[in-house]
């Protein structure tokens, strides 16, 4: 399918971010968040079709439903999904979900708890939620709207909310074959946890931006992939999916003065 020139960083990002979930096979794609979700949705409806989604509250649905007011739009249900059912999925690592951590390491280790010293924080932010047991017994990747060394920070997480490969922080006998962390989707780039001893690479680098970018703009060294490439633009066909995904144009808030898919020079 050919590429097409006029896209914004979101629409690039989305296309990116669907890549994370392609070829996981019958489990529940979670993105929280504009950009994740619209990432899931168009990969069930494109590369992968046997991903499983929900409306959001207590049914998996056939199609994945637009974002934001649905007018005319009817939903097609194809079974319950209860609460007893999600964390079943979830226990079973049949999940893999999207998230925003405020802080990630080179462990791959999220912080959605606090800035600074737990007992008197700089700032204090959403807490853990459910990330424990979610990164322990899922697949998770990772969403930053804006990439920095804030975000990607030189030591360890301030809190670690989130699991990652530091051995020091798991108990002896404690189960790790279920997590797994896919890919990280940033305003710069992709990059994966797969390279040696769990290294952070960087896979692709959006149009204009340089490695030496990326690298300045994180807190501990990255590698680069022995596949390392450009990000693939959006197709006209992605684009109309994400059209009729996002029918209220909600991503254009989703990066900050949502600047165009090409970097200018």
């Amino acid at each position: 399918m050919p590429a097409t020139c006029d896209f914004t960083l979101a629409e690039l990002m989305i296309v990116a971010a669907a890549e994370a979930w392609r070829g996981n096979g019958e489990v529940i794609a979670s993105g929280l968040g504009v950009i994740p979700r619209l990432g899931a949705s168009l990969a069930k409806l494109s590369h992968s079709p046997e991903l499983l989604m929900t409306d959001s509250e207590a049914f998996l649905v056939e199609e994945p439903l637009p974002l934001g007011p649905r007018g005319e739009h009817v939903a097609r249900y194809s079974g319950y999904m209860s609460f007893e059912r999600v964390f079943e999925c979830v226990w079973g690592g049949r999940r893999h979900a999207m998230i925003g951590p405020t802080q990630i390491d080179r462990w791959g280790q999220t912080n959605l708890s606090c800035v600074g010293d737990y007992h008197k924080p700089k700032t204090a932010i959403l807490g853990v939620r459910g990330l424990p047991g979610n990164s322990i017994n899922h697949i998770n990747s990772f969403f930053v709207p804006s990439h920095n060394t804030r975000v990607f920070v030189s030591g360890e997480v301030d809190m670690v909310s989130g699991v990652g490969f530091k051995a020091e922080r798991w108990p002896e006998g404690v189960r790790r074959d279920l997590m797994d962390i896919r890919q990280v989707i940033t305003d710069l780039c992709t990059l994966d946890f797969d390279g040696p001893q769990r290294a952070v690479q960087v896979r692709t680098l959006h149009p204009g931006v340089s490695f030496d970018e990326v690298q300045d703009k994180t807190g501990f060294p990255l590698l680069t992939s022995a596949h390392l490439r450009e990000t693939a633009h959006p197709t006209a066909e992605q684009l109309a999916l994400i059209r009729r995904l996002d029918p209220h144009d909600l991503r254009a808030a989703a990066i900050k003065g949502n600047p165009p898919g090409i970097r200018a020079a």
